[in-house]
């Protein structure tokens, strides 16, 4: 199994990468043999990846920029390739060698991943990025930095990446992940090399859940659809016994508003299951991370802290509020997700479109909110989900955007 098995429906840029890893391997190879026969370090230095490249039809270079829209597997596809780039075996990203399963488990040393689980990436987290990227390589023929969540930097901390992305040590390969090339600054995107994912068949994602999830085949389908090829959303139907259910009540609420103030209820309702949700997935983490701190600190039990070590507990906690922040934001988001879904089969019946519909299972709603409604109503419903997305990434307050959003999507009479 090579470590590509996973990045489904993506088979250009899985070609882009496999060329590049070939080049990177023949780059090394090139350099080893000429440190091995004593050359100067500066010619060593020539044989990096810029050089090699370029007798290899610029297959390789040292900054990668991987874009996809949301649930693409942009992630997976810049690990594997970090995989394939520090591979063994006969062929790169065989996924049976050591390194391959290093990377591919989170646990190689010349590997550096940041994927933040808080709204933004701070000055701190890019600094220590930068430092990582000056060292050699520890195993490993490359020093790989994979930042998983590039969008999520302010646009003065990415400008402290410019340099080291310009000009890194030879062995040192950048790889930046982020949903559009618009998502991060020109300066960056233009030292990169892009490579675009596109959304996979859901074919393609079903049969990824019943190899990888073990999911029933039946229900692998019928997730893939429902979530529009969103691998990520995807995995959830298939594997949470109640996730159809939310979703379903998530979908109908909306059309069974009649007032502001069943709108407002509506969107408590959905912020508090969010939060709930949120809760769920991080408790059991936040209580391992804080008794293995307690324990390396020396402490014991509930007993009082020393004033010397209140600090380092409350920086875990703090760090917890903005990862279980980060946790309802995405729950919320996966919302606005399924609401597109709905409006979108809304609109391409008004529409009077052949596109087989996303919600198959709430088709009577679906043809109901298409007679009483308009594509003009539907378009400005679909516009305003988008608009409260982009509040809850700006770290607006999630109870406010969302009321905002269902006072949008309650039944009116057209005009209004």
């Amino acid at each position: 199994m090579s470590v590509w098995e996973d990045v489904v429906g993506q088979e250009s840029a899985v070609a882009a990468f496999t060329a590049a890893a070939r080049a990177a391997r023949q780059a090394a190879q090139q350099r080893e043999a000429q440190t091995a026969a004593g050359l100067a370090p500066e010619a060593a230095r020539d044989g990096g990846a810029g050089s090699t490249a370029a007798s290899a039809g610029l297959a390789m270079t040292h900054a990668w920029l991987v874009t996809g829209p949301p649930g693409s597997g942009r992630s997976n596809a810049a690990r594997a390739f970090a995989a394939a780039l520090q591979c063994t075996g006969p062929v790169p990203g065989c996924g049976q060698c050591k390194p391959c399963r290093d990377v591919m488990a989170g646990s190689h040393p010349d590997v550096v991943r940041l994927a933040t689980e808080k709204l933004i990436i701070t000055m701190e987290e890019v600094k220590t990025l930068i430092g990582e990227a000056q060292r050699r390589p520890w195993t490993g023929r490359w020093r790989v930095i994979l930042v998983e969540d590039a969008d999520r930097m302010a646009e003065r901390t990415t400008n402290v990446l410019l340099k080291s992305i310009e000009e890194p040590p030879p062995q040192t390969v950048w790889l930046l992940c982020t949903p559009s090339a618009d998502d991060v600054l020109p300066t960056i995107r233009s030292r990169c090399r892009l490579v675009t994912l596109r959304i996979p068949p859901a074919d393609a994602v079903a049969e990824l859940l019943v190899r990888r999830d073990g999911a029933d085949p039946e229900l692998a389908a019928r997730a893939a659809r429902a979530s529009q090829s969103h691998i990520g959303l995807a995995r959830h139907l298939a594997t949470d016994a109640g996730a159809w259910d939310r979703r379903r009540r998530l979908l109908l609420a909306p059309v069974s508003l009649r007032s502001v103030g069943d709108a407002v209820l509506a969107a408590a309702s959905l912020v508090e299951a969010a939060e709930s949700e949120a809760k769920e997935a991080t408790a059991e983490r936040d209580a391992r991370e804080k008794a293995e701190l307690t324990r390396a600190l020396g402490l014991e039990g509930d007993g009082k802290i020393p004033a010397a070590l209140r600090a380092q507990i409350r920086q875990l906690e703090e760090d917890q509020k903005r990862r279980a922040k980060r946790a309802r934001t995405d729950v919320l988001d996966r919302a606005m997700i399924d609401l597109l879904s709905f409006y979108r089969d809304v609109l391409t019946t008004q529409m009077g479109s052949d596109v087989e519909r996303v919600n198959l299972d709430l088709s009577e709603a679906v043809d109901q909110a298409a007679r009483t409604t308009s594509p003009e109503q539907s378009l400005a419903r679909i516009t305003a989900i988008e608009e409260c997305r982009s509040r809850l990434r700006s770290n607006a307050a999630p109870l406010l955007a969302v009321e905002a959003l269902m006072v949008q999507l309650r039944p009116q009479a057209e005009g209004r």
